[in-house]
């Protein structure tokens, strides 16, 4: 796999289109405005008070009938899934999406005309990496109900795959594949939404659709068209004449894809799994998919994503040579046993150190804590890790044997787990801001037999001894 960082994306500025809502029938306009690094993808309702704003995500989805529909503290978005694709479809993570109306506008029923205004806006990368979850396992969701099922398993990049089967003779089974999103606005963005007759005479019957007009939905006839039904159509979309084609559709639109129905299955789902919140590097593979299913499973994914970033463990090659080993430690560091706590530096960068402690049963601090059951005192795993930390604020200075390190502070100090005789200690410290006139402000975490031990927030001065 790639270890390339890849950074964030926004648009360069603002653009607006506008359009007919499918279920209020009115126009409505939307406009996509650049947001920063981690913002993600967030809805706001202009036309409302205050000018509220709801983050796209699976925990805010409250019915998937005829769409994917959020609402979160009174603030409610229908049909998020088309203007959500257009967003992934084109590598952009953090966008602010302005619509006054519950509902973007359906445009054609793609993803075509979003793509088209985002692209005319540019894209800009943002000076932060994006936030991907690397599939290692499979992970599924099935709804005994449907029958329907998703599932993603490892892959190198960014993958889907849809089979559906209506279940009717005018539209049976279809599949269709996206090897790289980097296709999507050639395969999948053009590709329409659509309905089955039934379910459009009862959309027709309760007022659902007033502006589903039939440039923006392929119609299938699934049943036998009634005179009573072919005038109600005319009437509901302004038509002199409506008939039936050969392929079963209605001569509204010419299909752009044998397989156009499977095709917008499949940006359906990209669009509904951005409610993730996360990209992700794994192949999905979804049977009989729908908008149900597809949130379920962008909940399932998000809460294991939320759940293995809070107990991440990172993982070290101990059998490399380290960068340092305890005689270049003593050389920079003015300690000495027993009271140097860091045996090796097996990282190092301008704003890192990974550092190693081997607790062994002859630290002089068991005579004494305690005799009969020996635990490494918690204020020593700070002091260890600020040991490694102090070794990356003074590779920073060319003559670091003339430096100290004194502590400032210590803030958010948490003890995790144990840690005995016998155990290998991992430091891993980051750089919370830039070294400035010799302040080191630092987040610390210690490991220990695939756990988080302990963790802190260290500020230490770098001060130049007086000879």
């Amino acid at each position: 796999m790639s270890n390339n960082i890849v950074n964030q994306k926004t648009i360069k500025e603002a653009v607006t289109l506008k359009g007919v809502g499918l279920h209020t029938g009115k126009e409505v306009t939307l406009t996509f405005k650049p947001a920063p690094a981690n913002h993600g993808y967030v809805f706001k309702r202009v036309d409302l008070e205050d000018e509220p704003t709801i983050k796209a995500s699976a925990l805010f989805v409250t019915n998937t009938q005829r769409g994917t529909n959020m609402e979160s503290k009174g603030v409610v978005i229908q049909t998020s899934e088309h203007v959500l694709a257009a967003c992934v479809g084109l590598g952009i993570d953090n966008v602010l999406i302005e619509v006054n109306a519950p509902e973007p506008p359906i445009m054609d029923g793609s993803s075509k005309f979003f793509v088209e205004a985002l692209e005319k806006a540019g894209i800009e990368e943002l000076n932060a990496p994006i936030d991907e979850y690397i599939v290692t396992e499979p992970i599924s969701f099935k709804d005994e109900e449907s029958g329907s099922e998703i599932l993603v398993i490892p892959s190198e990049n960014y993958q889907v795959t849809t089979m559906v089967d209506f279940g009717t003779k005018v539209l049976g089974t279809q599949n269709a594949s996206l090897e790289k999103i980097s296709d999507f606005k050639e395969e999948i963005s053009e590709a329409r939404t659509f309905s089955f007759l039934h379910e459009l005479e009862a959309l027709l019957e309760h007022g659902l659709i007033k502006g589903g007009d039939l440039n923006n939905a392929i119609v299938y006839v699934d049943k036998e068209l009634k005179p009573e039904t072919m005038e109600r159509l005319k009437v509901a979309f302004d038509k002199d004449e409506i008939s039936v084609k050969p392929n079963g559709i209605l001569d509204n639109l010419t299909l752009h894809y044998p397989n156009e129905a499977a095709r917008h299955k499949l940006l359906d789902i990209i669009g509904d799994l951005a409610l993730i919140g996360t990209r992700i590097r794994g192949r999905v593979i979804a049977t009989k998919p729908g908008h149900f299913v597809n949130t379920e499973f962008a909940k399932v994914m998000a809460q294991k994503i939320k759940k293995e970033r809070r107990n991440f463990v990172p993982k070290f090659d101990l059998n490399k040579p380290p960068v340092m080993d305890i005689h270049q430690i003593m050389a920079m560091l003015p300690h000495r046993p027993p009271f140097l706590l860091v045996d090796r530096i097996l990282e190092i960068t301008d704003s890192r150190v990974v550092g190693l402690k081997n607790v062994t049963m002859n630290e002089p601090f068991f005579v004494g804590h305690f005799p009969d059951a020996p635990v490494m005192p918690g204020v020593l795993q700070v002091e260890a890790m600020a040991q490694a930390g102090g070794i990356l604020a003074l590779s920073q200075v060319p003559d670091p044997e003339n430096y100290l390190t004194f502590f400032m502070k210590i803030d958010n100090v948490k003890f995790k787990a144990k840690v005995l005789p016998g155990d290998t200690l991992i430091f891993d410290l980051n750089l919370i801001t830039p070294i400035r006139r010799g302040i080191c402000h630092m987040a610390g975490k210690a490991y220990a037999n695939g756990k988080l031990v302990s963790e802190a927030e260290l500020m230490a001065q770098i001060v130049k001894q007086k000879k």
